[in-house]
């Protein structure tokens, strides 16, 4: 039995009280991290469902309490591994792969295309968390999903100063939107209009107030261009490799460009290019390339030098099953593993999945003998 949000076993958590079995009737007392837990009905059912399972038990008392303030602090301690407050755990030293997905320009599908990255990563077994950092146009928790019908969306379990992302599709999830609520039950707010300290601030506290837990890939959805928060991710995160994305249209492709060349000043790494809105094959065979071709392949090209080779890692083909998947919340890449698409994203997770994790400035643990 686990934590639906931490994804750790209760007993682990110190969430696990007494546990009795007497003529049949097993009593298990559970204590939520928090007052109005939203996994509380979930955990409820888990724990009524182990119980029950085992020989002998034909009926659960199950008693449900709350952490007191101070198993709350000790359970912050503990998930924190020894790290101070406020630290951010993806340093140069973690072991998690950092992809920051960015753009040159916007409407290229940048968002849609690492919302589906993400989930077939989650997929191949792969421990993922999404940071939507395009706070200015949000859109990855409707892309997955997390928009209920009156527009709402779920926000973090806050744990003291922690808060536990919500989960889609076994990505663990940030965004914006998750905060812009003026009351429950509202809408959220359409737009943020913020400069640089504020954006600065975001997205720091998305890196280090975020509980990620362990993971294998954190993947950074990116505002387009090269302002204020690329400027930011790449201070607070010089180590992290990126995907530039951009069309076959030359206009776009020249301007993506640029965002590899602002990455690289940073430090990051550009280890690939995919190309998205390429030429679509018709049901009668003929292919129609609505935005040209060729611009994945120029980015690519010139962004390699001498000292670095920049592959063209996907080109993923216009495609109405991701359009309108993206606007219901599903990844295409589950509603549709079959669409050219969608097989596009899979083979790109593939090839990120293979790769194996930079150790270029990591500290590793071994000592002399």
């Amino acid at each position: 039995m686990s934590d639906p949000e931490l994804r750790r076993p209760l007993a682990e958590l110190g969430m696990l009280r007494d546990i009795a079995v007497d003529r049949g009737r097993a009593r298990v007392g559970i204590a939520l991290t928090i007052v109005g837990c939203p996994a509380a009905e979930r955990i409820a059912s888990d724990v009524r469902a182990a119980a029950a399972s085992v020989s002998g038990v034909d009926d659960v008392e199950l008693e449900i309490g709350v952490m007191s303030p101070a198993e709350r602090r000790d359970l912050t301690e503990r998930l924190r591994e020894g790290r101070p407050a406020r630290q951010m755990p993806f340093g140069p030293d973690s072991l998690t792969r950092v992809i920051a997905v960015t753009s040159g320009k916007g409407g290229v599908g940048k968002s849609t295309l690492t919302a589906n990255l993400a989930v077939a990563l989650a997929a191949r077994g792969l421990s993922v968390g999404l940071v939507d950092a395009d706070v200015h146009g949000f859109s990855i928790p409707g892309l997955l999903g997390l928009v209920d019908a009156e527009g709402a969306v779920p926000q973090p379990t806050r744990l003291d100063d922690l808060m536990l992302p919500p989960i889609a599709h076994d990505v663990k999830v940030i965004s914006i939107g998750m905060f812009l609520q003026s009351r429950a039950g509202d809408a959220p707010v359409g737009a943020v209009a913020w400069r640089g300290p504020m954006l600065h601030r975001t997205v720091t506290q998305f890196l280090t107030d975020v509980f990620f837990g362990d993971l294998d890939v954190l993947l950074l959805d990116m505002p387009p261009g090269t302002g204020d928060i690329a400027i930011s991710v790449g201070q607070l995160l010089p180590h992290a490799d990126v995907i530039v994305v951009t069309t076959p249209q030359s206009a776009a492709a020249d301007v993506a460009v640029r965002s590899g060349l602002v990455a690289r000043q940073t430090g990051q790494r550009v280890i690939g290019v995919v190309e998205n809105m390429a030429a679509l094959t018709l049901p009668d065979g003929t292919v129609m390339d609505l935005f040209g071709s060729g611009g994945g392949l120029r980015v690519a090209e010139t962004l390699s030098d001498a000292a670095h080779d920049v592959p063209l890692l996907a080109s993923v083909p216009l495609s109405p099953a991701l359009r309108a998947d993206a606007d219901d919340g599903r990844p295409v890449v589950i509603a549709h593993p079959d669409d050219p698409a969608a097989q596009q994203i899979d083979a790109l997770a593939a090839i990120l999945a293979a790769q194996p994790r930079g150790l270029a400035r990591r500290s590793l643990p071994f000592s002399a003998g």
